[in-house]
C-alpha cells in the first residue's frame, strides 16, 4: 500500500511532508506535491504533517479524489528533462486555481491530532502572521 496526495494540496503546497518523508518519495510539482508509489514505503510520517489533510494512505482515498491514485502515479512516469521539478499531471494543470482560504491555512503547521483545539480559519489566534 502507499500514500496518496490529493487535491488540499494543489495550491498550497506546504512541503513539511518533504522534510518527514525518510524515503525521498515525494516529489514536487509547479502546483502540487505528488508520491511516488514505487519509492513509498508506507510509513506512516507524511500524513500527519500535512496541514491541509491532503495525504491519505491509499485504502482511506476518499473516493471522490479517487483518481489521484493514478494522478499520482503518472506524474513518475514522465521524463524529468534536466532532474528539476517536473511540470504538472494534466488532471492538477487543467485545475482552476484553489480557493485562496487554503493559503492561510498554509501559514502555520498544525497536527492531526491538535485539528480539534484549531481553529483553521483563525490562524491569527495561533500567533501566525496576519495577511
Amino acid at each position: 500500500m502507499t500514500y496518496v496526495i490529493a487535491q488540499p494540496c494543489v495550491d498550497v503546497k506546504d512541503k513539511a511532508c518533504l522534510v518527514e518523508c525518510p524515503e525521498d518519495c515525494i516529489h514536487e510539482g509547479e502546483r502540487t506535491l505528488y508520491i511516488d508509489p514505487v519509492a513509498c514505503v508506507d510509513c506512516h510520517a507524511c500524513e500527519p504533517v500535512c496541514p491541509v489533510d491532503a495525504i491519505f494512505p491509499e485504502a482511506e482515498l476518499p473516493q471522490h479524489w479517487s483518481y489521484y491514485l493514478a494522478v499520482n502515479a503518472e506524474f513518475f512516469q514522465q521524463p524529468s528533462d534536466d532532474g528539476t521539478a517536473r511540470g504538472d499531471h494534466p488532471v492538477v494543470a487543467g485545475l482552476p486555481p484553489q480557493h485562496a482560504d487554503k493559503k492561510g491555512i498554509a501559514a502555520f503547521t498544525a497536527r492531526r491530532d491538535e485539528a480539534d483545539v484549531v481553529d483553521l480559519w483563525f490562524p491569527a489566534a495561533l500567533g501566525a502572521p496576519e495577511s
